[in-house]
């Protein structure tokens, strides 16, 4: 029974997130969120404009 604890250790120490590991897939998506701006599928929200896209073209960057 010590070993399955022992299991569960070591399995939590190796499925820890590393730094670095949350890189965004798509760098337009990066490149809208840095310029404080926001990803919406469909249309942006009436005081916003669409800027670009995010996710590859699947959605649109919304900026004020």
């Amino acid at each position: 029974m010590r070993i399955l604890y022992l299991l569960f250790a070591v399995l939590l120490l190796l499925f820890q997130a590393a730094p670095g590991s949350a890189d965004p897939l798509f760098a337009d998506t990066a490149e809208c969120r840095s310029q404080g701006n926001f990803c919406r599928a469909g249309t942006c929200p009436p005081t916003f404009a669409a800027s670009g896209s995010c996710h590859g073209g699947l959605l649109k960057c919304c900026s004020k």
